[in-house]
């Protein structure tokens, strides 16, 4: 089933009130004791605000913000970067925590989750700029795609294009049939192999599946389709996936912490994930119960979906990208970034290549989302030069009576910006690259 909070229409609706115009393993234990505000003793805890970084004047909004709706929910660690017209104009990291380890900075690496899509969508619209890829180009005469043994693949895979995995029209739905991603111990069972299962036996598995949707037909959000992406990058570019994005889309932006992360350790400088919910490892056959983001989950598989780790202020310049004025992209690659699919236009947005799109007055919006256990992220483009980009290490909270959506930091983040009564003019850029 899937892992997501709340449904990617849902949060087509949430981001679109931007249409108003306006740890390693050990540490595990003691991340579900500090999220609860209660020692490993069992005493009552302390949590303690701390807040790194930096901001220019007039942008007190945005503390207030960020703090109050860590608060509510108990977060611990948290991020956010907001620019204006390409300037970077606050850069923080922030921390209610109990623990005086924990100390979140604006270079605090977190896990981005499905903002991993609108990366993997830059690296093939690079490669069809390059020449060496053309959005036309079906699936099945780019990878080898095999069935289980007994299985028949659909015949309507040949319809599957690298235009319609982008634009999330491949055809698989969530909704409908469970999402391949999270199906580590069925494939394991299905295929005979070992745990942890690699990206070739999820390709097979779903490769045995009949497609929910004739291809094109139907709007239907795709991690998998996304996986596939990821391997037409390796087979066109004859380079690792990590390694074709990281010199073709990070590296000229000036970007050099991103990186993709791991299930069970922790990149220096990454913050630890929180959870109240856990599950069956995926990782090995104990079939023992973990915390949620420690092996409930193979991160190592999610890489071109929802496996990079990034910072808030490596985010927003990621997205300076799509002001068209890079070496990364042309004007024409962000014209068909944005561009509408063939079908799935709901309540004013739709998905274009990588992002979720709403036209607005005097422009359009242009946002993504993340979310995985221990993980939710938000990056939203604006219409009027504002981006911001905002991360926290936990997205559920049992103790919460009201069931606060993290969606909600959406419309919060516009109405913080609406307050600002004077933009600065100064750029903290240089701090951080």
């Amino acid at each position: 089933m899937s892992r997501e909070r709340f449904t990617r229409r849902d949060f087509g609706k949430l981001a679109g009130l931007s249409g108003l115009g306006v740890a390693a393993p050990v540490l595990v234990a003691g991340c579900a004791a500090e999220s609860a505000g209660v020692s490993q003793a069992g005493a009552v805890a302390t949590r303690a605000w701390r807040m790194g970084g930096t901001r220019l004047a007039g942008l007190g909004s945005f503390d207030t913000t960020m703090k109050s709706f860590m608060q509510a929910r108990g977060i611990n660690a948290g991020s956010l970067a907001v620019t204006r017209k390409g300037k970077l104009v606050l850069a923080r990291g922030y921390t209610w925590s109990t623990s005086t380890a924990l100390n979140v900075q604006p270079t605090s690496l977190f896990r981005i989750a499905s903002l991993s899509k609108p990366i993997t969508a830059t690296a093939v619209l690079r490669l069809v700029q390059e020449g060496k890829l053309k959005l036309t180009a079906r699936v099945t005469d780019l990878l080898a795609l095999t069935p289980p043994p007994g299985k028949t693949a659909d015949p309507r895979l040949k319809d599957v294009t690298v235009l319609r995995l982008l634009q999330h029209l491949g055809g698989w739905d969530r909704n409908l049939t469970p999402d391949p991603m999270f199906q580590d111990l069925a494939i394991a069972a299905e295929l005979g192999v070992p745990l942890p299962v690699g990206r070739p036996s999820v390709m097979r598995h779903a490769t045995g599946l009949k497609l929910d949707h004739a291809p094109g037909s139907t709007y239907a959000y795709s991690n998998y389709g996304y996986l596939l992406l990821g391997r037409i990058i390796e087979k066109v570019s004859g380079l690792s996936y990590a390694t074709y994005v990281q010199r073709k889309v990070l590296t000229p932006r000036g970007i050099t912490r991103m990186k993709l992360g791991r299930t069970l350790t922790r990149a220096t400088g990454e913050v630890p994930y929180y959870s109240q919910k856990t599950g069956k490892t995926v990782l090995e056959a104990s079939g023992k119960t973990v915390a949620a983001p420690y092996g409930s989950f193979n991160l190592e598989n999610m890489d071109a979906h929802g496996g990079w780790l990034g910072t808030a202020v490596d985010l927003t310049r990621f997205a300076t990208i799509f002001d068209g004025t890079t070496s990364v992209l042309n004007s024409t690659s962000v014209s068909r970034a944005f561009a509408k699919p063939e079908t799935g236009i709901h309540d004013g947005w739709y998905y274009g290549c990588g992002w979720m799109v709403r036209p607005v007055t005097g422009g359009r919006n242009t946002y993504h989302d993340g979310s995985l256990p221990g993980t939710s992220t938000l990056l939203v483009r604006r219409y009027d030069g504002l981006t911001w980009s905002v991360l926290f290490d936990q997205r559920d909270d049992a103790a919460d009576p009201t069931g606060a959506h993290y969606g909600d930091i959406d419309l919060l983040m516009h109405k913080a910006a609406n307050a600002v009564t004077k933009w600065p003019t100064g750029d903290l850029s240089s701090k951080y690259f």
